[in-house]
C-alpha cells in the first residue's frame, strides 16, 4: 500500500533538530521524499506498523506531529503532478 506521511517537527531547540534528522532518516528507510517534510512510502502492513512504531518512538508528542494519509493499493489514480520535481515509480524496477 502507499502511505504519504508527512511532519512537523519543533526545531526550536538542538533536541528538535535531532529529532527532526531522525524522522527523516526513518521516513528515507521507508520510501521517498517528495518534498521537504513529505515521504511517499510503499509498505506493506507490518513494515507499516514498524515505521510508525519507530516514528512514534522519536517524536515529542507535546511539540511535532506526524500524519499518515493510506492510499492504499490503487494509489496511481489517486496522484496527480504538476510542477518539476517528479518522483521515481515505487513499484517499478531500480537500477543503480
Amino acid at each position: 500500500m502507499l502511505v504519504l506521511i508527512t511532519y512537523d517537527v519543533n526545531t526550536k531547540t538542538a533536541q528538535g533538530i535531532r529529532r527532526l534528522s531522525r524522522v527523516a532518516k526513518v521516513c528515507m528507510n521507508y520510501g521517498q521524499r517528495v518534498q521537504n517534510s513529505v515521504f511517499e512510502c510503499l509498505v506493506d502492513s507490518t513494515q507499516f506498523a514498524m515505521m510508525k512504531k519507530q516514528l512514534w518512538d522519536i517524536i515529542d508528542l507535546e511539540r511535532d506531529s506526524v500524519r499518515y494519509y493510506i492510499l492504499g493499493e490503487k494509489y496511481k489514480s489517486k496522484i496527480e503532478h504538476i510542477g518539476v520535481q517528479r518522483a521515481f515509480d515505487l513499484s517499478g524496477t531500480l537500477f543503480i
